[in-house]
């Protein structure tokens, strides 16, 4: 952010378009999540900036709102259980708070291949799941790009009878046509699209056919306006768009406001459970109705960070654990709190 500074200091904040074309221009390592995330934290800012100065939210700066609301699905409610039946049971204790869909990544230890053990509690898992929360809720799987293209296609296959909505990066992402080849022999329809960065990824990804649903991620993809360009290049393919966003107030915030403006919007994800200071670190309006958020309706990006807080929760570097099997066991489920329709008015 000090090297994009010099860009920014006396610039009109209403020249949104006009200061990230100049710094995605001039600078010459322009692509990576890290630079795209700052340019998405740029453009954030300055749109709250016009939001709050013209008195309205920022999805009308976007073109204003296809939808009143956005459907929800689940995140993080996975944490904690090891068995068929603590999944099960954490999935009815979703459906309860009034989701309609659950994602989660059942797939163990898998590290490109699978094996028997592997691929029967997988199954099981699923089964359990589906058998809990019955027919009328959406499930989908996220492999978190850990298989090679036999073993996904497999356990695609593997999956066809629980009708799920999609399976999520079942390939590493940078491998598009490795994705195509999934796509084509799966049942199931394949998402993916959080790791890839600029436009001409999602466009590679769209000509090859790799991919049902398409899912940038609204901060490192560059920010609202890039992940709404994005979706118009997937709209031109008649695919939908589920952004990424399992993450904190901020980037929900430009995630929501995305998801209202754009056409093929499809379903937006939240996490169930969070740290237990998130109400300490931001002021956020958010309504939880019936399984979706409202339309904000506050000037600018409708979230307000208290900084003296960010201080005192300063950023704890952690891993993502996600070929040892204890990822359902670590980061915010140490402490996570209830993120419901009595959490977020």
């Amino acid at each position: 952010m000090e090297e994009l500074e010099r860009v920014l200091v006396g610039r009109d904040p209403f020249a949104v378009d006009a200061i990230i074309e100049q710094l995605h221009r001039d600078s010459y390592w322009r692509t990576g999540a890290v630079f795209r995330t700052a340019l998405g934290g740029i453009e954030a800012a300055l749109l709250d900036i016009k939001g709050k100065a013209l008195g309205v939210p920022v999805f009308e700066l976007l073109g204003g709102k296809f939808r009143d609301r956005v459907e929800c699905y689940a995140n993080h409610w996975f944490f904690g259980a090891t068995t068929p039946e603590e999944y099960a049971t954490n999935a009815r204790k979703a459906v309860a708070m009034g989701y309609r869909a659950l994602k989660w990544d059942p797939f163990d230890t898998a590290d490109l291949e699978m094996d028997r053990r592997q691929r029967r509690q997988t199954i099981e898992i699923v089964e359990a799941v589906r058998d809990a929360v019955g027919p009328d809720i959406n499930l989908m799987l996220d492999v978190h790009g850990r298989l090679n293209v036999p073993t996904a296609i497999a356990m695609c296959r593997a999956m066809a009878p629980f009708d799920l909505t999609w399976i999520e990066e079942p390939t590493p992402p940078e491998n598009i046509d490795a994705l195509a080849d999934v796509r084509a022999a799966s049942p199931v329809p394949i998402a993916a699209g959080e790791r890839w960065y600029e436009p001409g990824k999602f466009l590679e990804a769209l000509s090859k056919k790799a991919v049902d649903i398409l899912q940038p991620d609204v901060s490192h993809a560059g920010g609202m306006g890039e992940t709404k360009r994005v979706a118009h290049l997937a709209h031109t393919h008649l695919i939908p768009v589920a952004p990424h966003n399992p993450v904190g107030p901020v980037m929900n915030a430009m995630t929501l406001h995305a998801s209202v403006a754009i056409p093929n919007f499809s379903v937006f994800e939240t996490v169930s459970m969070d740290v237990p200071w998130r109400k300490e670190l931001v002021r956020e309006t958010l309504q939880f109705e019936n399984g979706a958020i409202l339309a904000p309706t506050a000037p600018g990006l409708g979230v307000e960070l208290i900084e003296e807080a960010c201080e005192r929760f300063a950023y704890q570097p952690t891993n993502v654990p996600l070929f040892d099997g204890s990822m359902n066991t670590t980061g915010v489920a140490t402490g996570a709190r209830t993120f419901a329709a009595d959490e977020t008015k």
